[in-house]
């Protein structure tokens, strides 16, 4: 049995711990390094970051991605026009949103007292390394729903296992200091999007790119919600949990 072959049944375990591993080292590495602060602070060191583990994810998952097609409707780029098409679409809505949505958008306010995630903050430059991150979730995400198909799980177990996991991978939230209520809201709509990933990588043509979609898109309307809502509700509610 060939390398490659054996790669193709990684352990859901593995991909586990690359993605606790890749926390603990925002978490404490980073700091360590003189990197301290969020996204925004330091946009540049943190894609940095992020950026080499998504290569490192690419050098090991290789041989679940060329699987692909044997699980999923679609080929890999079979429609390239298409495909062009919506990775370009995609790539201006972001440009748009992040050059003068955010810049038009009311500051965020909180409470006195209260001390919320850097998320509602985010300026132009939160982007940057979060796009990167995201990447990283979704090459992660598209390593698991292809590693559960090639051990036999059906659809159903594959969507119900990944929305657990996606979720439970939110809790490491905490180790951020994020408010528990935080973590929790963001730990259920993680589960919420687990259910949906599965079924935009396997059965929907360029699913990857939806997929990287709605998860980008997701922190976008976050940042809108908390800047155009009422502010001083939202908070309380959240740090309240």
């Amino acid at each position: 049995m060939s390398w490659a072959t054996d790669l193709r049944k990684i352990p859901v375990a593995l991909i586990g711990f690359i993605w606790v591993l890749s926390d603990l080292g925002y978490y404490f590495l980073l700091p360590r390094l003189g990197i301290t602060g969020g996204y925004t602070d330091n946009s540049m060191p943190i894609a940095l970051y992020y950026f080499y583990w998504v290569g490192l994810c690419v050098v090991i998952f290789t041989p679940l991605y060329s699987t692909w097609q044997e699980h999923s409707r679609w080929g890999a780029f079979e429609n390239p026009i298409l495909s062009a098409t919506v990775w370009t679409v995609f790539f201006v809505s972001a440009v748009l949103f992040v050059g003068y949505v955010i810049p038009a958008l009311p500051p965020f306010v909180p409470p006195p007292g209260v001390h919320p995630p850097e998320l509602p903050f985010a300026d132009p430059w939160y982007f940057l390394p979060k796009s990167v991150d995201i990447l990283f979730q979704q090459l992660l995400v598209a390593a698991l729903v292809l590693s559960l198909a090639s051990l036999g799980y059906g659809f159903r177990r594959i969507s119900v296992t990944c929305a657990v996991l996606f979720g439970a991978s939110h809790l490491l939230l905490l180790f951020g200091g994020a408010p528990i209520g935080y973590v929790i809201v963001f730990s259920l709509v993680a589960s919420v999007f687990g259910l949906v990933f599965p079924y935009l990588m396997l059965k929907v043509r360029n699913g990857l790119a939806y997929s990287y979609f709605a998860h980008w898109s997701f922190y976008a309307a976050v940042v809108m919600f908390a800047r155009m809502s009422d502010v001083m509700l939202i908070s309380e509610l959240v740090h309240g949990f």
